[in-house]
């Protein structure tokens, strides 16, 4: 077994292991919008042309998510290349990185030569040897939400210091209010936003880096040149200014946020919740991940604490056999042991 940081999304391993086609799996296993925005038609200059910084496509962003200004935006191919070459142009330290959060950043600090530590997101103050600290808010994939009162305490202990708070608000499209873009004028604060969750356009590998211009242009200067492509500056400039879809989109996704959580509470599965995706920790859940991808149902195991995370289906007939899959998946974890389910 290789090294490699494991995501969701790996369905073809799922197909491959469990013998059953691709095109049969019921796949909640990211926490992407299933009802993804309806891009218009690319025009034919976004595929010829080289993209064009100068199409006010940051500026967008910044209108978007209440950034100061477009210096303060960085568009970047999906948050992925910006988390791995952050961390080299930080000072070295101490990173404080929760247990179980998105996997990426503390590989990446590691490399980097940083020394990362456990972050308690819920302690009212961040231990003296924490340089940098990285919260993703809400959580991925526990749904714990840190108020923005308590980040902007935790960046004024670490920019004393010298260090950075790196904020990752790849869900919090949903929850506007909660985010820190507004403040990214401030030196030591960065956030990471991206378009790929609540737009469901993660195929487009776009994202942004919002902070202070001075560091943007460093991490401008490492990533190159034309970073994200025509067609995605398209796509995402279209979803960034189509108000009523967003605003239908956030009621949408509320109820189905509420129908998941009924369907998990109806097996008396504890649970907390984003209105984008379920967290289910329990002494259970390699068992229920295994019988659920028996049935052709994809979700995401994490081993430590055992727990399971449920994206949202996004048609009738899907929730329909998301509810028939958890009957049997249950009735099959309590009449059978769970030694026998060993699926990880």
């Amino acid at each position: 077994m290789s090294d490699a940081i494991v995501h969701g999304g790996n369905l073809h391993e799922a197909a491959r292991r469990h013998g059953i086609p691709y095109e049969d799996w019921l796949d909640l296993s990211t926490g992407i919008n299933p009802h993804g925005y309806p891009v218009p038609p690319v025009p034919a200059d976004a595929w010829r042309r080289l993209p064009d910084e100068g199409d006010g496509y940051a500026a967008c962003a910044a209108r978007y998510y209440g950034a100061p200004d477009a210096a303060h935006v960085l568009p970047v191919a999906g948050s992925q290349a910006a988390i791995r070459a952050l961390p080299a142009l930080l000072p070295q330290g101490t990173v404080g990185i929760a247990p179980l959060t998105y996997g990426e950043y503390a590989p990446a600090f590691e490399r980097a030569g940083h020394r990362v530590m456990p972050l308690d997101v819920t302690g009212a103050t961040l231990p003296d040897a924490m340089t940098h600290a990285v919260v993703v808010n809400p959580n991925n994939p526990t749904a714990q939400h840190v108020s923005a009162a308590t980040l902007h305490r935790w960046h004024a202990q670490l920019s004393a210091r010298g260090g950075t708070l790196i904020v990752d608000e790849a869900f919090a499209d949903t929850m506007p209010s909660g985010s820190l873009a507004g403040s990214t004028n401030r030196a030591g604060l960065v956030v990471f936003r991206s378009p790929g969750k609540f737009f469901g356009l993660a195929g487009v590998r776009a994202g942004f880096v919002l902070g202070v211009p001075a560091l943007l242009a460093s991490l401008r200067e490492t990533l190159g040149a034309w970073t994200v492509s025509g067609p995605a500056r398209h796509a995402v400039t279209a979803a960034f200014n189509d108000a009523g879809w967003q605003r239908t989109m956030r009621a949408q996704l509320d109820d189905d946020s509420a129908r998941l959580a009924a369907l998990l509470d109806a097996h008396r599965l504890p649970l907390s919740r984003t209105p984008l995706f379920a967290w289910t920790p329990d002494t259970r859940a390699a068992a229920l991940h295994h019988a659920l991808a028996q049935r052709g149902i994809w979700t995401r195991f994490f081993p430590a604490p055992a727990s399971v995370r449920f994206g949202l289906p996004a048609t009738d007939a899907q929730w329909s056999r998301l509810e028939q899959g958890l009957k049997d998946s249950m009735h099959a974890i309590g009449t059978a042991p769970l030694s026998s389910f060993d699926d990880r």
